[in-house]
């Protein structure tokens, strides 16, 4: 069995494991969450030997912001964001490194009605949890914008790689923007039913799929 296999085998068992203990509300989160993306780091590493250290960075600070997430208090949760806008910086700088050509074949009119959708849901959600935010207002507006930026950047690498890396990577900072308004609303606004399940699944499933993505560059 090929090592990277091993790793995603590791990565489903604690995606499982968490999801599981969410559903059934054990206390046994902390042996399976922080395993989730060093699976995803190993199995990267393992997969390829043309390695783009901005990403695996970008994994490793989201690794970190997973880690102290799992705490409970304010301080903890601006570390959490803190650790999590800088992944998603990380992302960014790799998802311009991770093209074919420097520069995008997208006219701007293409770029205006492409993204509006995505600033559009992000502006939105914004407005809405403004009033709630508090003493978190500034960091969370930071995190928002770099949060959309990361989304567009995934979105521009269009025809500048492979059809599938595309897919799966815009596909995987769709998820990401989706689980990371669902928590917002959940912590800020109105908490819903199973709202950490779906939170860490459209999570996990963000993760894999641009892991899965970057792999499918050419």
């Amino acid at each position: 069995m090929k090592k990277s296999k091993i790793f995603l085998i590791v990565f489903f068992i604690a995606c499982t494991g968490d999801l599981i203990s969410i559903v059934a509300d054990l206390n046994v989160r902390f042996l399976f969450k922080p395993l989730i993306v060093p699976a995803l780091v190993g199995f990267y590493f393992m997969e390829t030997e043309n390695r783009n250290s901005t990403f695996m960075r970008a994994l490793l600070f989201c690794w970190a912001g997973d880690f102290v997430l799992m705490f409970e208090g304010q301080i903890y949760f601006i570390v959490g964001l803190v650790a999590f806008l800088i992944g998603h910086l990380f992302y960014i700088f790799s998802f311009r490194q991770l093209v074919w050509e420097t520069e995008s074949t997208m006219l701007p009119t293409q770029r205006v009605r492409y993204t509006f959708p995505i600033l559009l849901a992000g502006t939105g959600l914004m407005v809405i949890l403004y009033p709630v935010l508090g003493d978190l207002r500034m960091p969370v507006m930071v995190y928002a914008i770099v949060l959309m930026l990361m989304v567009n950047y995934a979105l521009f690498r269009i025809t500048r790689t492979t059809k599938e890396s595309f897919i799966w990577v815009f596909g995987g900072a769709v998820f990401f923007m989706i689980s990371d308004s669902m928590l917002a609303i959940n912590k800020f606004h109105t908490s819903f039913f199973m709202a950490d399940f779906a939170i860490m699944l459209t999570y996990i499933a963000a993760q894999f799929m641009i892991v899965r993505g970057v792999l499918k560059h050419e």
